[in-house]
């Protein structure tokens, strides 16, 4: 069982936030997939499948999005190695897009979450949002909407992305990486 999950914020004001790149990522997958909704209170958050594949929007906000994920692995009995996140990164320039296994949080309140509640080792996809000027304006940055030019690139930049995580389905991580990587999304 594979299980894919993307990060952001529930509610309408945090839609179309940075932070919330992870979330579009999984609806966009669903979408695809067909995949019915299983959500229970339990995994605090929205779990949909198809076949042998979920999908989880943990609704706990960022900061503890380990608790979802921990609910649903544990549920399930999914291993490690078959847990992608999605998720906004500040370190890399807007629409880039990285694959790692394991590493470190980076600042990132939804990882740190992830990590501390279900271990390090799980793969990364990794979404490029740019970072602001100054550290002290992360935060507010990260919950701000993209701006008109980069809601330009949005759809296409999704798409890519979702290509790449069904690739995963069939692919090593490492072939995903050298197939799917992006600098930028060219649109």
């Amino acid at each position: 069982m594979l299980l894919i999950v993307g990060l952001g914020n529930p509610g309408t004001q945090y839609e179309n936030t940075r932070h919330n790149i992870g979330f579009k990522v999984i609806d966009k997958l669903v979408y695809d997939f067909e995949a019915r909704d299983i959500s229970k209170n339990a995994f605090h958050g929205e779990l949909f499948k198809s076949s042998n594949i979920l999908f989880l929007k943990p609704t706990t906000f960022m900061n503890l999005s380990g608790n979802s994920i921990q609910a649903v692995k544990n549920f399930y009995k999914i291993e490690l190695e078959d847990i992608v996140v999605v998720h906004d990164d500040i370190d890399l320039p807007f629409s880039a897009l990285r694959f790692k296994n394991g590493g470190g949080h980076g600042g990132h309140n939804g990882l740190r979450s992830i990590d501390a509640m279900v271990g390090k080792e799980y793969n990364r996809v990794r979404m490029g949002v740019d970072k602001p000027l100054y550290k002290s304006q992360v935060a507010d940055y990260v919950l701000h909407d993209f701006s008109t030019e980069e809601e330009k690139i949005l759809t296409g930049w999704i798409e890519h992305t979702v290509d790449a995580i069904k690739a995963l389905k069939s692919k090593t991580l490492n072939e995903v990486k050298s197939r799917y990587s992006l600098k930028s999304f060219e649109s």
